[in-house]
């Protein structure tokens, strides 16, 4: 079972993320995955998380999306009474295609909630050019939904620029392949688009391995630290917390061992909040109750 969970690159890792999503497969078992994350997340003194809901997986399989967010909600309900607010990211597949990604803007709009905040896109980011996905950007702000994507995980810093110039993403999940363009660098901290850094995710999928060109490549060589020193904005993600059996907890350690200050990490926790979708009033108020 182990061995499940050991990837030699990013493809082993999607492999086993559809091994592990084929058991999701009627609404009472997305809340009780959903229950059991709340859970977990309250443990580690977490206020607010928008967690990623891969609704084009759930589609693909022949499910109803709002039969399963609703199950989620109701899971999840007790724990928000416990000081936990989460709101959710509806998710396509890159390689199934843009008009299955459209199917997933719609399910979100048939949801109603807002509780959904955002819309973003994941899986190989190697496989249909960003420019493919733009009328699905276009009706994704149209329908008031924030904007990311996942990029410069396992492709270049190429893949960044046209997430920002054709999408008009807000955030850039992982991003960092941006490493190696000083001038995308320098674009996205005058926009201020954040990248979603996931230190144990990009050790284990072998992404930062790629990025750095050295297989051996461990956490003292991720960009993380060099990232914000230049001024782009960072907040610290999980990825997939169970499939790479990390906490966010633990990848402030890991932040940590990578060479953040003390004051790098505060601000991180910082820009958490400050580039969260959770609206202004509630991001105020969070930092505030940090502080």
């Amino acid at each position: 079972m182990r061995r499940r969970y050991d990837y030699a690159n990013f493809m082993e890792f999607i492999e086993a993320f559809k091994w592990v999503t084929s058991f999701l497969r009627e609404p009472r078992d997305f809340g009780l995955l959903a229950a059991d994350l709340a859970e977990q997340l309250l443990e580690q003194n977490v206020v607010y998380a928008e967690v990623t809901l891969s609704v084009g997986v759930m589609l693909l399989r022949k499910q109803e999306p709002q039969a399963n967010f609703e199950a989620i909600l109701e899971a999840t309900e007790p724990f928000e009474k416990k000081g936990l607010q989460l709101n959710w990211i509806f998710d396509a597949v890159r390689q199934f295609g843009p008009e299955p990604a459209m199917q997933v803007v719609e399910a979100a709009q048939r949801c109603k909630s807002p509780r959904i905040v955002a819309f973003g896109i994941g899986g190989d980011e190697l496989s249909i050019r960003s420019s493919e996905f733009r009328g699905v950007y276009l009706k994704v702000a149209d329908c008031g939904l924030h904007r990311l994507i996942h990029a410069g995980e396992i492709g270049g810093p190429e893949k960044i620029r046209e997430a920002v110039e054709f999408l008009g993403v807000e955030r850039v999940g992982h991003g960092i392949a941006a490493i190696h363009d000083v001038a995308l660098m320098d674009l996205l901290a005058d926009r201020r688009i954040a990248l979603e850094i996931c230190p144990t995710s990009n050790l284990r999928t072998g992404a930062l391995a790629r990025q750095a060109g050295d297989d051996a490549a461990g956490l003292a060589q991720h960009p993380m630290a060099k990232l914000i020193r230049h001024g782009v904005p960072v907040v610290l993600s999980t990825d997939d917390p169970a499939m790479f059996h990390t906490t966010l907890s633990g990848e402030y350690q890991r932040a940590r061992e990578m060479g953040l200050t003390e004051k790098e990490l505060e601000e991180v926790v910082v820009q958490g909040f400050a580039y969260s979708f959770a609206g202004k009033e509630k991001r105020v108020g969070r930092v505030r109750e940090r502080n």
